[in-house]
């Protein structure tokens, strides 16, 4: 039994607003950054390894952070961990906007996405609370579709602002947006608790941060230093060494932060398959674009956040259709078909030229398979435990969606790095590892002086082919997904959505 105050009907959808408006802010605080990228990098400076963890350091708190925060609020009140975590995520963003150098702009990144993660699962875990039965699900397809206003507005306003106020104007915005939605939540949000809880998995948290941090930065190293490099195969084997401790502690605590035994259903294992999907079909997209069409392509931020919209605007509406239309069609059949849509997309996309007609058909149609699949989400993630431990369900969920986001976008960028390495050396170019590094950020102007070469034509050819041929790797990725995700999902009839089977040990 959760205990809580709860509000009357209208105080709810005041407490959706409140946790949309916090939501909306996120997909800024990783599509912002990615367009900024060439005018922080300008501004900062740093090494090629110190602008990825631009965006990677947020991804990968935010990822790492979600479990133990939601944890957080079913031990110690959801209200006040949605609340804490805005403060932080607010602050952080204002340290961002004032860093003076790229490694403290870094840090705030990593604090940033502390705050966010405990604003994202102290406010989606208090939703669970607030609404029952459909209401939850039209509820949490808001929420879905409140990512997806931050997805399609977010790099055009990003492009806008950095036009006309600099890039520091974007974690301003954040800030704002992030203190206006703890106003509201401090005047409507109402504290619940899980009364049986019996405090945070350390041993679990603790493990989990390790492993995954240490995947990303051993990911991060490799096209640099190379695989077979000590630092990198330590940094690996310190992952799989923590990862497999995580599993270790999580099956002989009273309350674990992640509950293995829910991976005994395959509709389970079919959410979170689902929550990965658009890591590799969509997010990694969010910060590639970006810098391939305003740093090779030349582009204006402008210009390229209108083509983002190409690809991230489906989200505003599809969503909530998908989610009425699953009153109809089996769910498992709309998620499957999106996410080939998605990977049929991608694979046009490595076929046409950066022309903006041509890019508009491949980009919407990835856009329209990314959204049907998102309205449906995270209803059943929550739905598949107690509502006492709503915490831990948005946690797992949103931990597997965050995370796999985050070591999606590292295992790219190392992929696209070795890609153009393949291709710059190919051409006979020197240090095409080194190049290919500074090229994955976007600096093409510092690898011409770096190769000393008289212009860059060879450069970007290089740097689109193996952009083509990672986009089929993605697709082929993607409609793997989409196979687990149909057979996963059709376990159980769409009656089942809300009343999914739970494990003994979680029954209260």
């Amino acid at each position: 039994m959760t205990l809580m105050t709860r509000t009357g009907p209208a105080g709810r959808w005041l407490v959706l607003l409140s946790v949309c408006l916090a939501a909306m802010t996120m997909p800024l605080s990783f599509t912002g950054p990615a367009v900024a990228l060439s005018r922080i990098a300008a501004d900062l400076g740093g090494s090629p390894i110190e602008l990825n963890w631009v965006t990677n350091a947020f991804m990968l708190t935010f990822g790492a952070g979600l479990m133990a925060a939601g944890a957080l609020a079913d031990n110690h009140g959801r209200k006040r961990i949605f609340l804490a975590g805005l403060a932080a995520y607010s602050l952080a963003a204002l340290g961002c906007m004032l860093a003076p150098g790229v490694v403290w702009f870094d840090f705030f990144r990593a604090l940033q996405g502390v705050g966010g993660a405990a604003a994202f699962a102290g406010g989606a875990s208090a939703l669970a609370q607030e609404f029952d039965g459909q209401s939850r699900l039209r509820a949490f397809s808001f929420l879905g579709t409140s990512f997806g206003i931050g997805l399609a507005f977010g790099p055009v306003a990003s492009g806008l602002l950095i036009d006309a106020f600099g890039w520091r104007a974007i974690f301003l915005l954040v800030a704002v947006l992030g203190v206006a939605a703890a106003a509201l939540g401090l005047r409507t949000v109402a504290e619940s608790r899980d009364p049986d809880a019996t405090g945070l998995d350390w041993a679990g948290a603790a493990t989990f941060t390790i492993a995954l941090a240490a995947l990303t930065c051993g990911v991060l190293q490799a096209p640099q230093s190379g695989w077979a490099n000590p630092l990198v195969i330590a940094l690996l084997g310190v992952a799989a060494i923590f990862f497999a401790a995580f599993v270790i502690v999580e099956r002989r605590v009273r309350r674990p932060m992640l509950d293995l035994t829910l991976f005994r259903f395959p509709r389970f294992v079919g959410v979170q398959f689902l929550a990965a999907a658009p890591a590799y079909a969509f997010v990694v997209l969010l910060v590639l674009l970006p810098i391939r069409f305003i740093g090779i392509e030349g582009m204006s931020e402008i210009k390229a956040g209108q083509l983002m919209i190409c690809l991230s605007g489906p989200l505003l509406i599809l969503p909530l259709l998908a989610g009425q239309a699953a009153r109809r069609i089996a769910p498992a059949t709309i998620c499957g078909v999106g996410l080939l849509a998605a990977a049929a997309g991608l694979v046009w996309l490595s076929c046409v030229p950066v022309a903006d007609n041509a890019l508009l058909l491949p980009l919407v149609l990835v856009g329209i398979g990314i959204a049907l699949p998102c309205g449906l989400m995270d209803g059943p993630a929550v739905s598949v435990v107690p509502k006492e431990r709503a915490g831990m369900a948005v946690g797992i969920f949103n931990t597997t969606r965050v995370a796999s986001e985050g070591v999606a976008l590292a295992i790219v960028m190392a992929a696209l790095s070795g890609f153009t390495a393949t291709q710059l050396g190919a051409q006979g170019l020197a240090s095409p590892a080194e190049a290919a590094q500074l090229l994955a950020t976007g600096n093409i102007s510092e690898t011409v002086q770096h190769l000393h070469l008289a212009d860059a034509s060879a450069l970007v050819q290089a740097y689109e082919t193996a952009f083509d041929r990672l986009l089929i790797v993605l697709a082929t990725i993607t409609v793997l997904t989409a196979v687990v995700v149909f057979f996963g999902l059709r376990r159980g009839s769409p009656s089942q959505q809300d009343v999914a089977p739970v494990p003994a040990c979680l029954e209260g």
